[in-house]
């Protein structure tokens, strides 16, 4: 990549990491993306599953296509980062790197729109919504696969503490399936001096929130992968009151379909216990979200070349993570491969969904080259 574009692409990213914007509220993204595509000379169609954006490049007369894809929304999280272009919205930052995915895209089409060394059709797919606000869904119910076509869809995500540049390849698992838990917990409330005359639900919230975890530990396979995390206990409003309900959240997180189902089960099962010995009613909810996110074995081989052919490190031992990812739904409509591509050391919180998080400008050429890459060798066939 010629250092003018990537001085371009590094003032892009900038602009919007400080200008963050939540799921489903992307519209000055999606305006942004819009005028650079119209300054890089390429057509495109907005309002696609709601604030989504999907630019089309065809080139010379094979009639094979391809799916490239970004995310563009942020994260409710102040961010403390420090950096010259933290963000201006209070309570909003690009914590997980999506204005990255977004402007390597970009650098993607500019690559591409470049490049006479290549036949077809590529579309490049902005989505909106991936933070849980269903942006793939979204744009697959606004037709994407059937207005814009394309054979194959390939993405990335960056990723802290892999050596920037590197690009890691998993075989079929990449990030699990997640759901979230929803546990309403009914007692009866009065004086915390008189507890026999109530049914505490906050007794059955810390029991339950420990039986849960036996779940993990005592009801699946150990080769199997299984997270269950309660993030939010909700209840009471005076501290000599036993209140009179209780509501418990948080997520599970599974690599196998087989494995969902009877996780799901257990913990049905769990919280019908934890009513019964505590007095109490447990609504439970268990709301599915993404499903696991599974590359495809051809998937798997072009983007393995389209690394090695970018001068990119290949890594390809690394295990999949328990984190969720909505590409997935993409992948059960057409093969494709979901890769990470190292941000760097992600020491001093350059963690993800951190708030010191920030992506790392050096890798653009390198996730803006592989994009072009996989897009070019799928149109290979």
């Amino acid at each position: 990549m010629e250092k003018s574009l990537h001085d371009t692409l590094t003032a892009w990213r900038r602009h919007l990491h400080s200008h963050p914007e939540l799921t489903l509220q992307e519209k000055e993204t999606s305006l942004f993306v819009q005028a650079k595509l119209t300054e890089l000379g390429v057509p495109f169609v907005a309002g696609v599953g709601g604030h989504g954006v999907v630019a089309t490049l065809t080139r010379g007369s094979s009639n094979r296509s391809v799916g490239l894809r970004a995310d563009m929304d942020a994260l409710p999280i102040e961010e403390t980062s420090g950096q010259p272009h933290a963000s201006l919205n209070p309570g909003v930052m690009h914590a997980c790197g999506h204005d990255g995915h977004t402007t390597s895209l970009l650098g993607a089409a500019a690559l591409l729109q470049q490049d006479k060394a290549w036949s077809g059709t590529v579309q490049f797919v902005f989505q909106p919504a991936e933070e849980g606000g269903g942006g793939a869904k979204s744009m697959i119910a606004d037709g994407l696969f059937e207005r814009f076509p394309m054979e194959r869809i390939f993405g990335y995500h960056n990723w802290p503490g892999l050596e920037a540049g590197a690009v890691a390849v998993h075989d079929s698992a990449v990030m699990a399936a997640g759901n979230r838990l929803i546990f309403k917990i009914v007692g009866h409330g009065g004086h915390a001096a008189l507890p026999h005359l109530t049914r505490d639900p906050m007794v059955a919230a810390a029991h339950l929130v420990l039986a849960l975890q036996t779940v993990v530990s005592r009801e699946t396979d150990p080769m199997d992968s299984v997270v269950i995390t309660i993030g939010i206990i909700q209840g009471g409003t005076a501290a000599n009151q036993v209140p009179g309900d209780v509501l418990v959240r948080g997520t599970m997180r599974v690599l196998n379909d087989a494995v969902r189902d009877r996780v799901e089960a257990a913990i049905h099962r769990v919280a019908a216990g934890v009513a019964l010995t505590c007095g109490v009613e447990i609504e439970v909810t268990i709301p599915r979200g993404n499903p696991v996110t599974l590359n495809s074995p051809d998937g798997v081989s072009m983007a393995s070349d389209a690394a090695i052919r970018a001068g990119l490190p290949l890594r390809r031992e690394l295990g999949p993570a328990m984190t969720g990812e909505d590409f997935a739904w993409y992948l059960q409509q057409r093969p494709g491969a979901f890769v990470w591509i190292g941000n760097g050391p992600a020491d001093g919180g350059r963690e993800l969904h951190n708030a010191n998080y920030d992506y790392n400008d050096a890798i653009l050429p390198a996730a803006s080259g592989y994009l072009a890459g996989v897009a070019k060798r799928a149109l290979e066939g």
